[in-house]
């Protein structure tokens, strides 16, 4: 029997390409919902939460997918893959922190294995970005995953140091990926990434953002 899954995240575009990666696989995998926030109201075995747009796993959002009576098991999808954040997400009580860089095949395995009962977690932590599947707001522009979720951080009013705290990448990092964004945006200046943010798709459903601190 197919796994029954909710995908879960902010931006509707994010949800809407991770369920495709699970295309090849419809007896294996289920999408019973694709949610724009933690309010999953279909039962389903496992919540993969979506971890773009705020970096590491909000843990409002966390407890939420917990508590809901409609979740069996909550799983956490990102890139930041630090231990610290892995132990204290483990700790909060989800049955899986996995990789961004994970293949289609890799993930439904993984998938397999937390359905059944273990817990399964991945460890390969690196300010490198992985090969990302699915879709994300500002791809038509040429902008990566990561530089695409630290535009959406901006959007939200996050600082440099909340944007390098959240997502576990150095300061000089970050500030890397922020001008290869706004080179490829054509912007300079935060303010301007905020309002080219907000007339391309980086609104977030839910209402998690933060004052703008352009």
């Amino acid at each position: 029997m197919a796994i029954r899954v909710a995908l879960v995240n902010d931006y509707e575009l994010v949800v809407a390409g991770l369920g495709h990666f699970f295309d090849s696989y419809p007896e294996a995998i289920e999408v019973v919902q694709m949610s724009a926030d933690a309010a999953v109201t279909s039962q389903v075995d496992i919540a993969l939460y979506d971890t773009f747009g705020h970096g590491s796993p909000r843990v409002e959002a966390i407890d939420q997918l917990l508590a809901n009576p409609h979740v069996a098991k909550t799983v956490v999808y990102t890139w930041v893959l630090d231990a610290e954040l892995i132990d204290s997400s483990l700790r909060q009580g989800i049955s899986g922190y996995l990789s961004k860089s994970m293949t289609a095949r890799d993930m439904v395995e993984a998938l397999r294995r937390i359905q059944e009962g273990e817990v399964v977690v991945s460890h390969s932590p690196s300010e490198k970005e992985p090969a990302v599947a699915g879709e994300w707001p500002g791809r038509a522009e040429a902008l990566t995953a990561r530089e695409a979720e630290i535009i959406a951080m901006i959007a939200q009013g996050y600082s440099n140091q909340e944007i390098a705290e959240r997502t576990r990448l150095s300061i000089n990092s970050v500030k890397s990926y922020i001008r290869n964004a706004y080179r490829k945006i054509g912007v300079s200046r935060r303010s301007q990434a905020v309002a080219w943010a907000l007339d391309h798709g980086f609104v977030a459903r839910s209402t998690h953002a933060r004052a703008d601190r352009a």
